[in-house]
């Protein structure tokens, strides 16, 4: 699923040859993977964030958007137009979020890489990462409540 202005980053499909494919992998091989930044502050991370819509990937696949708005509020989507409102907030060197369905925190470290964030869930390495795949200033795209509910 996509959201409004989803784009992912990369090489689409094309009609390159086996041989040219072999050394595109190769060269990607030889160039170093983009060095995450040291993980960032409270401050960092609203500065960066505040006023924003992030769409994020997991293991190469489409993961879901949040909003990122003023006061520590966000909004999160998993891209189905459903959209759960919420706040973080800080705690030791995590970033916790509380979302309106969940009242358990789900506790996040941030980084900045040359590609933009990475977030690592906290106590669950099963959930590996999550990446930043494009920055909007446009508002998450959320549909509303389900008639009848």
């Amino acid at each position: 699923m996509k959201g409004p202005g989803f784009r992912w980053r990369g090489v689409g499909r094309s009609g390159i040859s086996g041989a040219m494919k072999r050394l595109i992998l190769i060269a990607a091989l030889c160039v170093p993977a983009p060095a995450a930044q040291a993980q960032m502050s409270a401050e960092e991370f609203d500065a960066y964030t505040r006023g924003h819509t992030f769409y994020y990937g997991a293991g190469g696949a489409p993961y879901g958007g949040e909003e990122y708005l003023d006061n520590r509020r966000v909004r999160w989507s998993f891209l189905d137009g459903e959209c759960q409102d919420g706040y973080w907030y800080e705690e030791g060197e995590l970033i916790c979020f509380v979302y309106e369905n969940n009242p358990d925190p789900q506790c996040w470290t941030f980084q900045r890489s040359d590609d933009g964030l990475i977030a690592q869930f906290a106590g669950e390495p099963a959930m590996s990462e999550l990446y930043e795949v494009e920055k909007s200033s446009e508002p998450l795209m959320c549909l509303g409540p389900t008639p009848g509910m």
